[in-house]
């Protein structure tokens, strides 16, 4: 089922891409120009799936790809550290029923976000500004970590297996242009005081590949273009 409404995400992200695009003030809540020297910054559990690209166009869920992704982007979160500045530490532990519930209304927000911020969609009363929020319920997770703020990222990744790249050739041939592989994500930072979504950014393009380290890397540090550091 979660497969399926990745996919499902997907598509429906992938039809969006008519909508404007925001500038880098839109990233950030009014008023957000950085984060403290040092901050903590817990890194939610990833929600991240790759997929497979079969000739037909069946996109084909590969566990042993998305736990390669989850690993190198969280190598490449830690490459962002330097001495003095932001810290990136992993959620721990199983996800308890505050974590799973904070997750699933942080997805709410930040697709709501993505429709009616970066979308066509405009909400008239946000007047342009990032101003959302995940409300009182992220404060339990200031009370039981260290963190300044939770950070969260999705991402679906489909990459073309040899039988659709044969397939784009064949089309291309007769004149027909079909897709291929294709990254679809957002990344969002909550300050865990007041539960306010200071930063969003998505991301949509049709190259990438987390399986490797350095394009996971490269991949990242789309996802988090213009990241409040």
């Amino acid at each position: 089922m979660g497969a399926i409404r990745g996919v499902a995400w997907m598509l429906a992200a992938l039809l969006c891409l008519a909508g404007t695009r925001a500038g880098a003030q839109e990233r950030r809540a009014e008023g957000v120009t950085g984060l403290k020297a040092g901050a903590t910054i817990l890194v939610m559990p990833l929600d991240v799936e790759l997929y497979a690209l079969t000739a037909g166009g069946v996109r084909e869920p590969k566990a042993e790809w998305t736990e390669k992704a989850r690993t190198n982007l969280l190598e490449a979160l830690r490459g962002r550290e330097r001495p003095g500045g932001l810290r990136f530490i992993p959620f721990e532990g199983p996800a308890d029923e505050t974590v799973a519930e904070l997750g699933h209304l942080n997805a709410a927000v930040a697709e709501a976000i993505w429709w009616h911020h970066f979308g066509p969609m405009h909400l008239p009363a946000k007047r342009g500004q990032l101003d959302w929020t995940l409300g009182e319920e992220a404060a339990a997770l200031a009370k039981a970590t260290p963190a300044d703020y939770a950070l969260y990222l999705f991402l679906r990744d489909s990459t073309a297996t040899g039988g659709r790249v044969a397939t784009i050739a064949l089309m291309a041939v007769a004149g027909l242009n079909v897709g291929g592989g294709s990254q679809v994500g957002y990344a969002d930072l909550v300050d865990l005081r007041t539960g306010q979504v200071v930063w969003f950014n998505r991301l949509v393009r049709m190259s990438g590949d987390v399986r490797e380290p350095a394009a996971a890397k490269a991949t990242l540090d789309n996802l988090l273009a213009e990241f409040p550091e």
